[in-house]
Parts: C-alpha cells; structure tokens; sequence
C-alpha cells in the first residue's frame, strides 16, 4: 500500500518529458523516421542561406547596391545607410555551423536525459527563431542581430536538431541501424532543395520598389518552419528500455564484428583511442567533400571554360559578359546535382553499411574518393564534362553517407545508450572540417593564380592534397578495433542507470510495441515530408538537365 502511495504521490510527466513519449502498445516504429525528417528538412535549408546573400547585399538600395567602399566590419554591423558586403552576410554561415558543433556537443548529454521531445522543441524554437530575429534584423538593417539570429540562435537549433532524432531512430531499428539514420539525415542534405526554390519565390512575390522581399520571406519561412518542425518534434515517440523487435537479436557474421554488446558511458567515451581515430577519420572525409562544395561552381568553370558553351579551347578568362552569365547558369546546375547526391548518399549508403558494415563503408568512401580525386586532373586535361560531373556526383555521395553512416558507427562502437551525446560531440570535426576544407583549396587556388598558373590547372594540385586528406582518414579508419572490455559499463553502472528511469520504461521483449506495416497514419506522416522532398528533387532535376541539355 504504501508503494503504491508513493506512486500515486508522483506528479505526472509534463507534456516535453521524456517519460511522457514512451511508446505504448500498438505504437508503429516507422512513424517516427517522418518525424524525424520533418526536422532534418526544416534544418536542411542551412546549406541554402546563400540565396538571400546578393539580395542583402542591396537591401537599401533595392535596385541598385547603396554601397560604402571604406566600410569597416565594426561599421557594417550598426550601420543603417550602407548596404552590407557579401563578405559581411557569408559569416552568418560560418556562425551557425560553428554553433552546431557546439551546440551538438555540449547539449548531447542533456538530450539524452530530456529525450527528443523536448530537444525537438527546443530546436523548432531556435530555427524558427532564429529566421523570425533575422526578418527584423533585415527589416531594421541591423547585421548584428542577423549574425545572432541565423548565427547563434540558428546555429544552437541546427545542432539540437541534427543529433535529436539519432538515439531514438537507432534504438527503435537495432536491425537497420543505418537506414534508419540515413532517412533521416537525408532530409538535412535535401533541405536546400526545397527551401532554396520556395525563398526564391517569396522573394520574388514579396519584392517591390521598396524592399527586395528578403525581410518578409524569412518572416513567412520561419513560421513555416517552426510550425513543421513543432509537428516533428510531438511525433517523437522513445522505445522502453531494453526493447527490441520480436525475433530479432545482433548479427554475429563478419561484417557485424565491430558492434559492441555492452554501452561505454558519456564521460569514457572520448577516453578512448577508437573516438578520436572515427573523430579524424570524419574530419577528413568531410574536409576533401566540403572543400569541394564550396568551390564546385568556380571550379567547373575555370577548368572547362568555353567548353562549357561549345566554345572548345576558349579560356575562361577569355569570355565575354554573356558568355561568363552563360557558364555561370550550367555550374549552378552542377551544385543542384551535387546537393542532389549529397542527400540521396546519405540514405544509399547508410543502408548499404547495415549489410557490410560500418568500418567497411568508410573503406569505401576512402578508397573510391581517392582514386576520384587522383584522377579528376586527368578527367579535366581529357576535357570530358560528363565524367568529370559523375565523379564529383559520386564524390558527394560519399560525403553525405560519411554523415549518414556516422551514428550507426559509433552505436556499434560505443553502444546506443549515449550514442545521441557521443555523436554531438563528435560533430565538433565538422566544424573544424568547415574551416579546413575551404580554407586549403581556397588558399591553394589563390595562391596558384598570383602565381600566373592557369585557371585550368589551378585545381589540380589541390585535388592531390584532398587525396592525402583522404588517405589520412584511411589510415584513421582502418586502425578501429572493438572497444576494450575494461572501457564498457559494468553491471551494476547499468542498473543503477536504468533505477534513475521510470519502470514503464522496462522492457524484455516487443510487447505489441512498434510493430504494423502500412496504415493511414503511417500513410499521412509519409506523404507530408515525401511531397516536399520529392518535389525538391523534381525541382532540381528539372534544372540540372535544362542546363546540361
């Protein structure tokens, strides 16, 4: 009597628990991957800030920049009578990722304890937020308020929902591990593709002799965005502990060798060898691929030029105006195909590594990335277009499966009682990668061109270095071994854990929970994140062959 008192004296869970979200009997696993994409969209549009840049930069103006040569970066930050510097408006990306590392990081741990729910939340605030504080700053012309609105505020909402959903999808398909992360982190490298057409739009709707549109597109576009991502982040729903599907226990076969049956704890986990070689082996796999993000436009048309057009054997710096315009309109074509494998990678792969294995997937990024790379230089002496696009097509594969593939690794390394935390903190090689990549082939081309090199043959020399960077990572990868016994969590650590969750949250077997196939709920939460990400990939298939064609 007096433990069921003391039951009955509990309050009851808040509407953002984790205790609140326990799956019940009846539940159906794959309601929550759409959940979790209807975030990972939302998020996805940070790789297509870029549209609201040139805008900006005429944002008094209208028409016509109001610039001012003299302008320091102090003085663009308060200033209300010159437009801003491109320059100025690309640190607000470099905020944001730089706060999603951090952010992923130091808050891992937290999301474990408060569960998804209340992370998603969270993240749905910030995003959307953050574009709602950037319409203002935009409105008021206040380029500091912009820099804390998609910057910081963001950038803690990019972070907070990239690692949201990895704990709970792993746990709720221990047998597909890596499809289940891959559908989701498909949807932060397809968010561009629907994000940056409708931006567009708006702002072509919205622009006017007054305003180019930006201020009320990120005004539209942030409540959108936190309205979908609220949706997402209450579809969240987390298995009782120790739940597995009916019938199904670990693969032992080969290619499962690396999968841990025991969890390594948060505050050990960074202790070990295998974080930092999986930590490096991330670092240069994302430096090579996001080193070429950057710079893919430029790139295709300095090294083919003319070609580009049907002009063989004209230089790039030997087009007239349109002809650049014309060039410039195909190598945006060719960043519209980048994105579209970068994202369809991250779901390909991902799936692909729960039937060889995680250390095997990243042997393949690493050893096809560098016979890519070693090769691209001679691809563009050849002159031939079509191979040179397929091999930085599937270059992006691999740099989104590296991403997509990640949180299944470090599950089968580390466990799935942290791996949501260890994940975050492991995103921080992102963030150095967003500063290494660019950087080397920036300088390097830079450096190469005030050296009177060629245009055409400027890229060659940093394709041979993002070859190294990959190697490194080959090395980092193949020295991943199982985590000793002495670093997992002892039994005792265990229980005691488990005693601090609530004992609805015991499980022994599937008890009716995330079972059924195909229902009208089911159907519903599909269609509304299907519809979007399949017209986003029409929208850029579209363009990509107009310009190709």
């Amino acid at each position: 009597m007096a433990a069921a008192s003391s039951l009955a004296d509990q309050p009851a869970p808040g509407l953002l628990d984790r205790a609140r979200i326990v799956a019940k009997p009846g539940f159906n696993r794959w309601l929550v991957p759409p959940a979790a994409l209807a975030i990972h969209l939302c998020i996805g549009m940070s790789y297509g800030l870029s549209v609201f840049w040139l805008p900006l930069a005429q944002s008094l103006g209208v028409s016509k920049p109001q610039t001012c040569p003299d302008m320091t970066m102090l003085q663009a930050l308060v200033t209300t009578t010159c437009d801003w510097n491109v320059s100025d408006l690309l640190v607000t990306f470099t905020i944001g990722i730089v706060f999603l590392g951090l952010s992923a990081a130091l808050f891992g741990g937290w999301l474990e304890r408060a569960g998804p729910r209340r992370a998603g939340v969270v993240s749905a605030l910030c995003w959307g937020g953050g574009f709602l504080i950037s319409a203002l700053a935009v409105y008021i012309h206040q380029l500091w308020l912009l820099w804390i609105g998609l910057g910081v505020i963001g950038g803690i909402g990019l972070g907070l929902g990239y690692i949201s959903p990895v704990s709970t999808l792993i746990k709720w398909f221990p047998d597909r591990r890596g499809m289940a992360t891959g559908m989701a982190i498909m949807g932060f490298g397809g968010g561009a593709m629907i994000g940056s057409p409708i931006a567009i739009l708006l702002m072509n709707h919205f622009k006017n002799a007054q305003s180019v549109g930006v201020w009320e597109t990120m005004g539209v576009m942030g409540c959108i965005y936190l309205a979908f991502m609220l949706c997402g982040a209450f579809g969240y729903r987390v298995p009782p502990e120790g739940w597995k599907p009916d019938g199904w226990s670990a693969p032992q076969d080969r290619a499962h060798a690396m999968i841990t049956t025991g969890n390594v704890h948060l505050d050990n986990a960074h202790k070990t060898p295998q974080f930092w070689l999986i930590w490096t082996a991330l670092l240069m796999n994302v430096s090579a691929g996001i080193g070429v993000l950057a710079m893919a436009s430029p790139m295709l048309q300095e090294i083919f030029g003319g070609s580009l057009i049907g002009q063989t054997g004209v230089r790039f710096g030997d087009l007239d105006v349109a002809q650049h315009a014309a060039i410039a309109g195909i190598a945006g074509g060719f960043v519209s195909l980048l994105s579209l494998f970068n994202s369809g990678g991250r779901f390909l792969w991902a799936s692909f590594s729960d039937v060889i294995g995680r250390k095997t997937t990243y042997y393949c990024f690493f050893l096809l990335g560098i016979a890519l790379y070693a090769l691209a230089p001679s691809v563009a002496h050849m002159g031939s277009i079509a191979l040179f696009v397929a091999a930085f097509c599937i270059i992006m594969s691999m740099y989104g499966g590296g991403f997509s593939t990640l949180p299944a690794y470090l599950a089968d390394i580390f466990g799935t009682q942290f791996v949501g935390a260890i994940h975050g903190r492991l995103l921080t090689a992102w963030s150095a990668a967003g500063v290494l990549g660019p950087l080397v082939i920036g300088y390097i081309r830079d450096a190469q061109i005030a050296a009177g090199i060629p245009r055409a043959l400027v890229y060659d020399r940093t394709m041979y270095i993002l070859t190294g960077f990959l190697l490194i990572g080959l090395i980092a990868n193949s020295l991943v071994r199982p985590v000793a016994a002495k670093r997992l969590m002892t039994e005792n650590e265990v229980a005691a854990l488990r005693a601090t969750q609530s004992s609805a949250m015991i499980a022994k077997d599937s008890h009716g929970i995330g079972l059924g196939g195909f229902s009208l709920g089911v159907l519903i939460a599909w269609l509304a994140v299907g519809i979007p990400f399949l017209w986003g990939v029409w929208n850029t298939l579209t363009k990509a062959i107009a310009l190709f064609g």
